[in-house]
Order: C-alpha cells, then structure tokens, then sequence
C-alpha cells in the first residue's frame, strides 16, 4: 500500500503544479476538491489491487470510478508518478495501456487498442480534450497531443501534434527523460 501512496503523493502534487503553480498545502487542500482528482485517488487504489491480485477490490474501484467519475481506467492500465487527470469525466483508457511519469490527460479523452495493440506514453506526454490514441504506437516523451486529434501513428519525442488525422505541427527542443522529475 506504501507504494501506492506514494504514487498517489506525487499525481497530488504534479495536480497542483500544474493547476495552482506550487504544491504548499493550500494548493493540495484545493487539489483534493477539483474535478479529476477522485478519479486519480480510485486508479491507484484499483492499480495498488490489481497488483496484488485482490481481483472483487480491483473491480470494485474500477466501477466507482466509472459510476462516480465517468472516467474508464481498465485494470491493467499502468502509468508512473505524476498521473494527473486534469478533468476526468469521457476519460476512457484500455487496460493494456502503459504511460511514462507526468501524463496529463484532459477530458474526453480514449487511449484505447486496435486488436491487441494498445499505445505507450513517455514521459511527459500532455493529451489534449477530445483526442483519440489508438493502437500500437509510441507517443515520445515530452509529446503534446492537441485537442481532438486523432493520432493512429508513433509520435517523435517533443513533438506536437493536431487535427484530425493528426500530424506533426511542431518539435520543441530540450526536453529529455531526465528532465521529468519524481514528485514523491
């Protein structure tokens, strides 16, 4: 369970970076009542379950998350430190789905497989409102995924992508891995 606390600390205060530019306790007493944050708080207890094969409790928190949140989250989805659910309602994530530290994922978003092939995310990796990631690709680290776009294709590192079908409208320079840092 200390793992999971751990991981939840850290999409706690990578929540309040990103939305309160600190993460003082005043900024994680806010973070705690905004919209996204119940959904982080079931993940990790759904993954922490999951991983210790306590299959009626891994379930049990996927439902709640779907009934009480609207956000799917499958039971096998992983994601590193720094998981932040900006807003989680229409979030739909398939089970295989692997993330990198730092995903930021806004609402109405599907990171969903085509076959048996699901996406991987770097770290660092912001998915705007509305887009869709499908299949076996790789979304490189530092990678920005515009609002609604449909990305079907690997994405280079530090790339931005948009529209429908997504395509590459801009590469920023320096950000690298070890840039990401662990909030826990």
């Amino acid at each position: 369970m200390l793992t999971a606390f751990r991981l939840l600390r850290a999409d706690l205060r990578a929540k309040a970076d990103w939305m309160y530019e600190g993460h003082g306790w005043k900024a994680l007493a806010k973070t705690l009542l905004t919209d996204g944050t119940a959904a982080m708080v079931w993940y990790r207890l759904m993954q922490w379950s999951h991983r210790n094969r306590l299959a009626p409790l891994a379930m049990l928190f996927n439902k709640i998350n779907t009934v009480f949140c609207q956000c799917v989250i499958g039971r096998g989805a992983e994601f590193g430190p720094g998981f932040v659910l900006i807003h989680s309602q229409g979030v739909f994530i398939n089970a295989a789905v692997r993330g990198g530290s730092r995903v930021f994922v806004e609402h109405q978003v599907t990171i969903g497989a085509e076959g048996r092939a699901s996406p991987v995310l770097g770290d660092g990796v912001f998915v705007g409102a509305g887009a869709k990631i499908t299949g076996g690709l790789t979304v490189g680290a530092g990678a920005r995924i515009g609002a609604n776009a449909v990305v079907m294709h690997d994405v280079p590192a530090n790339a931005t992508v948009a529209c429908p079908p997504a395509v590459v409208v801009a590469i920023r320079p320096g950000f690298a891995a070890e840039d990401v840092h662990e909030s826990a």
